[in-house]
């Protein structure tokens, strides 16, 4: 089977200008071309292809590519040992560019040539992450990867769920899994908030960024349309870049420090008693961690939870436990 430019251009996401230079510098050339003079591209050619672009994605400059691939016939199974090295380096789990290349590793050790469906399908992969990402934002993201990757599924389960019940994304019941689901992002993403927004375009709109196990686009952009109204409200007080700043949510020993107090208030201990100001020492002690030792985004934070029903329908405290927890604290700001 053989490729015309324009065919290889199509399944791999390259523009046949790419693959034109390519020729043009001696980096890929054709194998054959037509009667009317088209380059026409063999199993051989996209291995090779696959192996420039692999380079490419790990930082390496066209013009040193050339030299790393030489002429050696096992060039290529070595330049695909070394980028799966580079990944396994950065991430314990496979994700879909990892289980993309373990296949293709897996026929070379087995001695077979991996056929040209393989390859397009790992080069249409690569290309398209390259076109959202740079190297090393590819490299991050698969480095964090590890951190999340078990808290997802049953995230998506509940996602959908709710779904499945005719829950509208407006609604203030969707609200904590799009709490839930930022912040995951949030630390995928090192909390880059146009890290964000790339990977959610690139997931719309390019299939082959898709795991056949991860959510649907329809669920993506119901939850979506969730974290828009959280984000609207947010932004309401505070500024892009805080989020950047914001650590992990110490929601665990938020809950169990509310539920303290909870039974506290409920037995009328007045907020200035010393087991309730030190709850509040504690319960300020995380807060300032979580806002980077900040007090301007600890400021606007609490702003943003005092004004906005959407952010108060996820808070781990109830209204009233909020005051009281509020009430302890005065006399420190005081």
């Amino acid at each position: 089977m053989l490729l015309k430019v324009g065919e290889l251009a199509r399944h791999t996401g390259l523009t046949v200008r790419t693959l034109h230079h390519y020729d043009a510098i001696g980096l890929l050339a054709p194998s054959a071309r037509s009667e009317a003079g088209y380059r026409l591209y063999n199993a051989t050619d996209i291995a090779r292809l696959h192996a420039i672009q692999a380079l490419r994605l790990l930082g390496l400059p066209l013009a040193e590519i050339g030299a790393v691939l030489g002429t050696e016939s096992d060039a290529l199974p070595s330049i695909l040992r070394r980028q799966m090295a580079s990944l396994d380096q950065q991430i314990a789990q496979a994700t879909a560019l990892r289980e993309r290349l373990g296949l293709l590793e897996q026929r070379l050790a087995e001695g077979a040539q991996p056929d040209m469906k393989d390859w397009l399908a790992t080069l249409e992969q690569m290309t398209t992450y390259g076109r959202y990402f740079s190297p090393a934002e590819i490299r991050s993201l698969m480095a964090n990867w590890k951190l999340v990757a078990e808290r997802w599924p049953p995230l998506v389960a509940e996602v959908a769920a709710l779904m499945a019940r005719g829950v509208p994304a407006d609604s203030l019941e969707a609200q904590p899994l799009a709490a839930r689901w930022m912040t995951l992002m949030g630390q995928w993403m090192d909390g880059n908030y146009d890290l964000v927004t790339r990977w959610g375009e690139m997931y719309r709109r390019e299939p082959v960024a898709r795991r056949e196990d991860g959510p649907s686009t329809e669920l993506v952009d119901y939850i979506g349309e969730a974290i828009g109204i959280r984000m609207a409200a947010l932004l309401r007080h505070m500024r892009t870049d805080d989020f950047a700043r914001l650590g992990p949510p110490p929601e665990d020993e938020w809950r169990r420090l509310a539920a303290e107090l909870a039974v506290l208030q409920a037995r009328g201990v007045p907020p200035k008693d010393e087991a309730v100001q030190a709850i509040a020492r504690e319960w300020a002690r995380l807060f300032d961690a979580f806002t980077d030792h900040d007090p301007g985004i600890g400021a606007r934070l609490m702003q943003a939870m005092a004004a906005e029903p959407v952010l108060q329908a996820t808070a781990v405290a109830s209204p009233a436990v909020r005051d009281y927890l509020l009430r302890a604290m005065a006399p420190r700001s005081a």
